[in-house]
C-alpha cells in the first residue's frame, strides 16, 4: 500500500502527476491509525513523560499527517475537480474528528502537564518550553477538561464546521466558474478595455472552444472590467453577478446559496466558544491573538474608523464631483467606483495602471523579488527542474545559503485558471523539522495573475506586485525559520494577528525606488522605470487612502461584531449587523442587494473568524518594523539580517511582541499604521 500510494511516500518531493482521488482516504486513515497507535503506547510508558520523549515523538506524529494532507488540500485549491471534491470533504471531516480526539485525550493532556509540572522544566530551552504551553492552551480549547457529553458535543461541532467551511468555500468557485458573458469581437460594449484585458477575454473563449470573447468573474477578468468598461450598463452587470455569488440574490439566486451556511456557521462557533466558558467565539478567538480583550480590539478599529472616515468622505465628495462633472455620472453607483477612481488617477496624477503594467511583466518581478531576497536576506532562489508538479504552470525552487546549502524549497503557481479558487496565499507544503534527519521546510506560493498571451507576456499591476510581495513574506516566514519544531516553526504557533507581520512588511519594498530598479523593466524595450512614472507613482500612493482603510474596517467590524454579539435567540443578524457597521464606516453603501458576506472566505473558510481585524492590526507592526528600513537603508545587510534572525527564523518559538521589540528596540508605535497611509497630520 505504501509504494502504491504517492500521499505515504515520504519521499522529500511528492510525485503529483501519481495522485488519484481514490488515493486519498486511505492514506488519511493509515496515517490517522498510526498516530493513534503511537500515542497509546507514549501515554502508557508513564515512566517516560519526558519532553525529548513524549514531545519530540508527538511532533513526528503530528507531521506525518500533515505531510500526508498537504498536498491533497493544495490540489483542492489550485486544480478541483469534483472527484477529488468528494474525498476531500470526506479527508476532513476525518481530520477535523481526529483532531478533536487528541486534544481530548486526557491520557496525553496528563502526560504533558506532567512534564509542565517537573523540577527540570524551567531549564529547557525557550521553544521547548513554549512548545510545551501552547500544547497545554491546546487542549483547554479542545475542551479536555468538559464531562464527557460536552466533550462529544464539542467534538461534532468542530467536524460540521469543517464540513461547513469546505462546502462554503466550493460554492463561491462554483460560482464564480458558472457565470459567463460571451461576445463578438469588436462589441461597443467593450470599448475602454485595453489590449491587455481583451486579450485575457480572448483567452478565456479558447479555453471554452466559444467565437469571441467571453467574460467571467475571475479576479484579473472582473477588475479590468470594473475599471476601464466604459458601459456603465455592463459595469452594473458584471458588478451584479459578482457580488451576489453564493447568494440568494443575483443572475444564480438561490443556486449556490451560502446564507444558511453563515448562519449555522455561527450558532456552531457560538456554541462551541460556550462549551469552553467563553462568552462568545470572539472571546474565544483572542484566546490565541496578541489582541487578547474585545475592547482592545474595537478600540483599535474605532480609533482607526475616526481618523479615516472623514478622509474617506473628503474622497468620496471629490470623486462623486468628478463623475457628474467630468464623466457625467449623476449619481456615483459601486460598479462606478474603480471606473471613476482611474479615471481621476490619470487626471490628478497622469498615472495609469495601464501605463504601468508594460513595466511590471511577471518574470523581471520575479527576478528582481528573487535579486532582493538575496541582497537584504542573503538567499537565492535557484529553479529546479525535473520535479512532478501538479500543472504546467508551476515551477519550483530551492532557497540556498551562502555556504551554496539548499535549505528549503518553494513552489509558485501564478496564473488564474478554471478549477483554481481565486485570491492569492502561502500554504505550508512541509514544516521544518529536525528530530533526527533535518527536515526542510517546503512552501505551496498561490497566486491569480493575468496569464501570458500570444501577444505579450504576463503583465502585473502594481497591485499585483504587492499581492506577490506579501504572499513571498509570508513564505520567508516560512522558510527562513530556524525552529526544529514543526509545530513552532516558521507561521506556525504565530498568533493569528501578527501572523501578517512579515507578508506586510515585504509589500513595503515596491515602493522604493532601490527595488523598483530591480523589478521594473519595460517588457518590450528592457527600459527602467522612468524617474518621472516613478515620482507619479510616489504622488499616488495615498491615493484614496482614506476609502481603501474604511473597506478594510467594514470587513474587520463587521466580522468581529457578527462573533462577539451573536444572541442564539436571534440568530446571525447578518444583514442587521452589516448594515450598522457601514452605517459606522461606509461612505458609499452598496445597495441592498449585495452579498459580499456569501463570498467571504477568510471568515467562513479560512480560519480569520472573528480574526480579520489581523489585517489591520498586524499592519501597525509592519510599518514599524520597516520604518527602520527607511531609517537605516532600503537594502542594508545589517537590517535584513536583524530582522531574519529576530523575527523571521524564530517562529512561534516566542510571543510576537518579543521579536518585534528585539528587532525594533521598543514596543509598537501605533500611529506607523497612519503614516504609512498618509493619515498621520
Amino acid at each position: 500500500m505504501t509504494e502504491s500510494n504517492p500521499l505515504l511516500r515520504d519521499d522529500e518531493f511528492v510525485a503529483y502527476s501519481e495522485i488519484r482521488p481514490e488515493h486519498v482516504l486511505p492514506a488519511v486513515r493509515a496515517r490517522i491509525a498510526r498516530y493513534r497507535e503511537r500515542i497509546e503506547t507514549l501515554v502508557a510508558d508513564v515512566g517516560q513523560h519526558r519532553f525529548d520523549r513524549l514531545m519530540l515523538a508527538w511532533e513526528e506524529c503530528e507531521d506525518a499527517l500533515n505531510r500526508c494532507f498537504a498536498p491533497v488540500g493544495h490540489l483542492h485549491g489550485v486544480c478541483d475537480t469534483p472527484e477529488l471534491r468528494a474525498v476531500y470533504g470526506e479527508a476532513i471531516e476525518l481530520l477535523t474528528d481526529f483532531g478533536s480526539e487528541i486534544g481530548q485525550h486526557a491520557g496525553l493532556c496528563a502526560a504533558v502537564r506532567a512534564i509542565r509540572a517537573q523540577p527540570d522544566f524551567e531549564r529547557l530551552p525557550a521553544p521547548a518550553r513554549k512548545l510545551v504551553e501552547d500544547a497545554l492552551l491546546d487542549f483547554r480549547l479542545a475542551g479536555v477538561d468538559l464531562p464527557a457529553p460536552q466533550q462529544r458535543r464539542h467534538r461534532a461541532i468542530e467536524t460540521e464546521l469543517s464540513r461547513l467551511a469546505t462546502e462554503f468555500e466550493q460554492a463561491v468557485l462554483d460560482a464564480t466558474e458558472a457565470w459567463t458573458l460571451d461576445l463578438a469581437e469588436g462589441d461597443a460594449r467593450l470599448a475602454g478595455l485595453p489590449d491587455s484585458a481583451l486579450g485575457l477575454l480572448r483567452q478565456a473563449a479558447r479555453e471554452a472552444a466559444v467565437e469571441g470573447l467571453r467574460i467571467t468573474l475571475h479576479a484579473p477578468v472582473y477588475q479590468a472590467l470594473m475599471m476601464h468598461a466604459q458601459d456603465r450598463a455592463l459595469r452594473e452587470l458584471v458588478y451584479t453577478a459578482y457580488q451576489t455569488r453564493a447568494s440568494d440574490q443575483g443572475p444564480h439566486a438561490g443556486r449556490f446559496d451560502n446564507s444558511g451556511r453563515i448562519e449555522r456557521i455561527l450558532a456552531l462557533r457560538f456554541e462551541a466558544a460556550q462549551l469552553l466558558g467563553f462568552p462568545n467565539a470572539a472571546e474565544e478567538s483572542l484566546a490565541t491573538k496578541m489582541a487578547q480583550t474585545p475592547q482592545r480590539v474595537l478600540q483599535f478599529l474605532h480609533q482607526l474608523a475616526a481618523r479615516a472616515k472623514p478622509v474617506a468622505e473628503r474622497e468620496i465628495a471629490e470623486l462623486s464631483a468628478f463623475a457628474r462633472e467630468r464623466l457625467g455620472i449623476a449619481t456615483l453607483q459601486p460598479w462606478d467606483l474603480a471606473y471613476a477612481s482611474e479615471k481621476l488617477r490619470i487626471e490628478r496624477y497622469a498615472l495609469s495602471e495601464e501605463e504601468l503594467k508594460p513595466y511590471f511583466p511577471l518574470e523581471r518581478v520575479m527576478a528582481g523579488l528573487y535579486a532582493l531576497t538575496e541582497r537584504v536576506f542573503g538567499v537565492k532562489l535557484v529553479e529546479r527542474g525535473g520535479v512532478d508538479l501538479w500543472h504546467r504552470d508551476a515551477r519550483c525552487f530551492d532557497l540556498v545559503d551562502a555556504r551554496g546549502e539548499a535549505f528549503a524549497v518553494v513552489f509558485l503557481d501564478l496564473f488564474a485558471r478554471t478549477g483554481k479558487r481565486g485570491g492569492a496565499w502561502m500554504d505550508v507544503a512541509r514544516s521544518r523539522k529536525r528530530i533526527g534527519v533535518l527536515q526542510r521546510p517546503m512552501a505551496f506560493l498561490t497566486c491569480n495573475f493575468a496569464p501570458p498571451s500570444a501577444e505579450q507576456p504576463s503583465l502585473l499591476t502594481h497591485d499585483d506586485v504587492l499581492t506577490l510581495f506579501h504572499e513571498f513574506g509570508h513564505g520567508l516566514h516560512h522558510l527562513l525559520t530556524e525552529i526544529d519544531y514543526p509545530s513552532l516553526a516558521g507561521i506556525e504557533g504565530v498568533e493569528w494577528d501578527a501572523v501578517e507581520l512579515p507578508s506586510q512588511f515585504l509589500e513595503n519594498f515596491g515602493w522604493h525606488r532601490e527595488t523598483l530598479d530591480l523589478i521594473a523593466a519595460h517588457w518590450r524595450s528592457g527600459a527602467a522605470l522612468p524617474e518621472s512614472l516613478f515620482q507619479r507613482m510616489l504622488a499616488a500612493r495615498h491615493f484614496q487612502a482614506g476609502l481603501f482603510l474604511v473597506r478594510q474596517l467594514e470587513f474587520a467590524l463587521f466580522d468581529f461584531r457578527l462573533h462577539l454579539d451573536y444572541d442564539p435567540a436571534r440568530g446571525g443578524r447578518v444583514l442587521e449587523t452589516l448594515a450598522a457597521v457601514r452605517e459606522e464606516v461606509a461612505v458609499l453603501p452598496p445597495p441592498p442587494w449585495q452579498r459580499f458576506a456569501n463570498s467571504f472566505t477568510h471568515v467562513f473558510a479560512g480560519g480569520y473568524g472573528a480574526g480579520y481585524y489581523s489585517y489591520l492590526w498586524a499592519e501597525v507592526l509592519s510599518a514599524d518594523a520597516f520604518s527602520r528600513f527607511e531609517a537605516e537603508g532600503i537594502l542594508n545587510v545589517d537590517t535584513g539580517r536583524a530582522f531574519r534572525a529576530e523575527v523571521l527564523a524564530v517562529g512561534g518559538s516566542r510571543p510576537a511582541l518579543e521579536s518585534f521589540v528585539a528587532f525594533r528596540g521598543r514596543e509598537p508605535d501605533p500611529a506607523a499604521l497612519l503614516r504609512s497611509y498618509g493619515l498621520a497630520a
